[in-house]
């Protein structure tokens, strides 16, 4: 624990219990079965492969939204049980791409901020792989700054006609909804408000952004003067703000902030020189300490605390983290890898080495992170 003048920054030491060691047992044994080696295209953490067999496959067995109430279909689980599940499949390199968002982030604010007819409408569905969201955040010309937004949404009648543009919103050409942040009011972080909007309502335009490796997963979202029933409102007009950064907490802590480059490790481990084995105990070692940091926040949330700074300083120490895992995997290799070649080890490394600089933007790149810290210790 450091206590500092405005906040006190908390990783207490934890473990896993024996029961939730029993449920590790069990999510790795039904997924060496559903994903056996060679079956299965393997992906690079939450930047994964759309497959949405797979996630309804994962929804019939109860492995989505484990963390919803059962009356919302859910499990009743907890978010450590979550961590677990996670990790699991991350490790794996799972096809998660259809679910990931939804499961991990929409879901639970969805819980915490809907009506109970929201609840009933897209928790069960979440948790059945039914539905996959997109986040609305970043806009063009706004850059990191989400209070800068000027997509709009004019109240008329019963309905919010929004207007304007998301830029980088990943999946959303596969997405059945987004959960937008827009601007209903003149305040700079009291007039944002959230909406939660069907992709197939008139009006809504989806252009795909090619990537670097030639995916087509980031996308830009525009709102031409589309109707969306007040009933869709996510909390209350001018909650947008906190409600959003609510869910940062959720999507910076976990696991998946550092485990992009597991399944690259796990094969290097086997495969690397004796004289690499200190940089591959230097990388073990930091998997081990993030994985604690993690599971330490996981516990926090099940004791119903929002880790915001916590979440805030993994996010930083994952980023830091990959980008390393980069680094050394690349140099041990010894030459540029071809993103065609038939060793799926080598096409993988690849495409970390092309797409690896954008995960240092998701979810906030380092200087935002450093300033949500900095700010809070001095407050």
């Amino acid at each position: 624990m450091t206590v500092t003048k405005g906040h006190i920054v908390e990783f207490a030491p934890t473990d896993l219990s024996p029961a939730e060691l029993e449920f590790k047992r069990e999510v790795g044994a039904y997924l060496d079965e559903r994903l056996p080696p060679g079956g299965y295209t393997r992906s690079l953490g939450m930047g994964a492969l759309v497959d949405k067999e797979f996630s309804a496959d994962l929804g019939a067995r109860g492995l989505l939204g484990i963390h919803f109430p059962a009356e919302y279909g859910g499990a009743g689980r907890s978010a450590v049980d979550r961590l677990i599940v996670t990790e699991e499949l991350l490790a794996r390199g799972a096809p998660v791409g259809y679910h990931w968002i939804a499961d991990r982030q929409m879901g639970p604010s969805i819980l915490a901020n809907g009506t109970e007819g929201q609840r009933r409408e897209f928790l069960p569905r979440i948790a059945s792989g039914e539905l996959s969201f997109s986040i609305g955040m970043s806009e063009p010309d706004a850059g990191s700054d989400l209070a800068a937004l000027r997509t709009k949404a004019v109240q008329d009648g019963d309905e919010w006609i929004v207007t304007g543009s998301k830029i980088w919103t990943s999946g959303a050409t596969t997405s059945t909804h987004v959960l937008a942040a827009v601007r209903t009011g003149p305040g700079r972080r009291d007039g944002i408000t959230q909406f939660i909007i069907d992709l197939s309502r008139p009006g809504v335009r989806v252009a795909p952004i090619e990537f670097i490796d030639g995916t087509r997963d980031f996308c830009e979202v525009h709102f031409d003067d589309v109707r969306v029933p007040d009933a869709y409102r996510l909390g209350a007009v001018g909650k947008g703000w906190s409600q959003n950064t609510g869910e940062l907490a959720l999507e910076r802590g976990g696991v998946d902030r550092w485990m992009s480059l597991i399944p690259l490790l796990d094969e290097w481990s086997g495969r690397c020189e004796e004289s690499d084995r200190p940089r591959l105990e230097y990388l073990s070692a930091t998997c081990w300490a993030l994985r604690g940091l993690s599971l330490a926040i996981a516990r926090q949330v099940d004791e119903g605390h929002s880790p915001i700074v916590e979440a805030a300083l993994v996010k930083e120490l994952g980023t830091t983290f990959e980008q390393e895992c980069v680094r050394v995997l690349s140099d041990a290799f010894g030459r540029t890898p071809s993103p065609d070649s038939s060793d799926e080890f080598e096409a993988l490394l690849a495409k970390a080495l092309l797409v690896s600089p954008s995960w240092t933007i998701r979810g906030g790149t380092n200087e935002v992170l450093r300033t949500i810290v900095a700010k809070e210790i001095r407050s």
